[in-house]
């Protein structure tokens, strides 16, 4: 007799509810894996941030330095241990990159990577709880003035899939303007916030990249993201992954990106069916030796070096996943008491 046949002799609803419960406790993600996952990803994820200092001492970038503060600081928030002396050189590292192009950021010049590396750079130290001053004011000041005709802000250069969307150099700006923003600078940080609300409500996104980026973009904004987020719902996988593009199969990079977006929005929560099958993916593409494996489709413009993560040439582009994916999978756990 099935659940259809029993409701003929009563109210059946108590019965339906706890098949539901089981059936989603059955297909969650176990809380033991997801620890599992965490603890052996963050070792390698500490010692290759480590490494890249060491390797380019002169050039902060989001791979290397602002995506392993997130998930450092998501971790130590969960419970994990994790190295606080290596955190606090990676957000020093950023704040003495920014105070080195201090005086080009008020001549509206920037760094090399420019708005991408100026809003991304903030974020870090945003994420770091780093207190706001005359370098983080030089930086909102040249983000404020930087492309003010476009109403949001464009990638230096293409560089897929981390560096392509104008959605994610948005964002970046948007998190970094709305969070160290002088008394001085809020009137023409209120404008430039609401050109790029505008820009970002009519804006059609493309791909996996631009549904993350656009979503918390939105989000940072103060703008409605219920449409957003279900755009982005909308393209997981059957296999509970996402790909970044149509045509590709569900990788580590696209996956992580979007749950860490869909939670940090509150668009689901960590209990929810989506949330969870993307959990259960990202704890089943894991390597045994703790990493993720994503296949770079960017083309190389800078001296190679080897950074202590697996994967070769490929390795840049995993360790950007890795961190996405770690980040998560952490924010699946109970806060630390």
């Amino acid at each position: 007799m099935d659940v259809c046949e029993l409701t003929r002799f009563g109210n059946m609803k108590p019965l339906i509810t706890l098949l539901g419960l089981l059936a989603f406790s059955i297909a969650g993600a176990d809380e033991a894996a997801i620890r599992a996952a965490v603890a052996k990803s963050l070792p390698l994820l500490e010692r290759s941030s480590v490494i890249a200092i060491d390797e380019r001492s002169n050039c902060f970038t989001c791979h290397h330095t602002g995506l392993p503060v997130m998930t450092f600081v998501t971790a130590h928030e969960r419970g994990f241990k994790i190295d606080a002396g290596n955190l606090q050189t990676q957000l020093q590292f950023t704040t003495d990159f920014l105070a080195k192009g201090r005086a080009n950021y008020l001549q509206g010049k920037g760094q090399g990577g420019h708005a991408f590396t100026a809003g991304s750079a903030l974020w870090t130290l945003k994420l770091g709880h780093s207190k706001p001053g005359t370098n983080t004011e030089a930086v909102v000041e040249y983000l404020l003035g930087h492309q003010k005709e476009l109403h949001h802000w464009q990638p230096p250069s293409i560089r897929p899939p981390s560096e392509e969307s104008a959605f994610s150099v948005t964002f970046f700006a948007l998190e970094s303007i709305q969070h160290y923003q002088t008394p001085s600078q809020k009137e023409r940080a209120g404008m430039r916030i609401a050109q790029a609300r505008d820009w970002l409500l009519k804006t059609k996104a493309q791909n996996t990249e631009d549904r993350v980026f656009k979503l918390w973009a939105l989000h940072s904004a103060r703008a409605g993201t219920k449409s957003a987020a279900q755009d982005l719902l909308r393209t997981q996988r059957g296999d509970g992954g996402w790909a970044q593009l149509e045509s590709m199969t569900s990788d580590a990079y696209a996956t992580g990106t979007a749950l860490v977006a869909l939670h940090r929005t509150s668009s689901v929560a960590a209990d929810d069916p989506a949330f969870q099958r993307g959990l259960q993916w990202l704890i089943k593409a894991q390597l045994p030796d703790g990493s993720w494996r994503v296949v770079s489709r960017a083309k190389p413009f800078q001296k190679y070096f080897e950074s202590g993560y697996p994967h070769g040439k490929n390795q840049f582009i995993s360790i950007t996943a890795a961190c996405w994916a770690t980040t998560a999978l952490a924010l699946a756990l109970p806060p630390a008491q």
